[in-house]
C-alpha cells in the first residue's frame, strides 16, 4: 500500500466522521480519533462506531435536552 493511500478517521463536534488522507494536517473543527489504515480498514470502524448519523445536537434535542445543544 502506497503512504498517500493510507487514511485516518476525524471526529468533529457534532460526533460526524470522516475519511482523510493520512498526510494531511487535519482541518480546524476536526479531531484525529488515532484510527488509521486503509480506505476499508477506516470505514469498518466508522461503521462499527458512527451508529446514529443524527448530528449530536439534533439527538439531544430530540431527546429533550435542549440546554445541551449548541
Amino acid at each position: 500500500m502506497d503512504d498517500n493511500d493510507l487514511k485516518k478517521v476525524l471526529v468533529n463536534d457534532e460526533e460526524q466522521y470522516s475519511l482523510w488522507p493520512d498526510y494531511l494536517t487535519v482541518p480546524a473543527g476536526w479531531t484525529d480519533t488515532g484510527v488509521s489504515g486503509s480506505k476499508d480498514e477506516c470505514l469498518a470502524y466508522v461503521k462499527d462506531v458512527w451508529t446514529d448519523m443524527r448530528p449530536l445536537s439534533l439527538r439531544l434535542q430530540m431527546d429533550g435536552n435542549p440546554a445541551e445543544s449548541r
